[in-house]
């Protein structure tokens, strides 16, 4: 199917959402944890959309979210904060909201290949 950028600092929640990547018949490429890594992948990694959690510890997931807009890569935000956690300017981007069930996650990444 795809291949996919996975960005969340919580080790439990992303082995959860890449197992579901991959049991929805994705390719997780890459994983990051914290904001130098998930912004090295967006400037640098091949893949065809990101799956960003909002805060990573206590810093913004935004320039990693400017960077793939900047490449025109689909990406959706994941945020226990719902709404009101989207960093401005990327509110017309999905949202999956923290927990989340697979057949959310589905949902989700149509969304984001009817937004391309």
């Amino acid at each position: 199917m795809a291949s996919v950028l996975l960005v969340e600092d919580e080790a439990l929640i992303q082995m959860m959402i890449a197992d579901m990547l991959v049991e929805l018949g994705h390719t997780v490429v890459a994983e990051a944890s914290d904001l130098a890594s998930a912004l090295e992948h967006a400037n640098n990694t091949e893949f065809d959309f990101a799956v960003l959690d909002v805060l990573l510890g206590r810093t913004s997931s935004e320039p990693v979210a400017a960077a793939l807009a900047e490449r025109n890569i689909p990406f959706a935000f994941a945020s226990g904060y719902g709404a009101d956690g989207v960093p401005n300017g990327f509110q017309d981007r999905p949202l999956l909201t923290k927990p989340f069930q697979i057949d959310q996650l589905e949902r989700c990444i149509a969304k984001l290949f009817d937004w391309r």
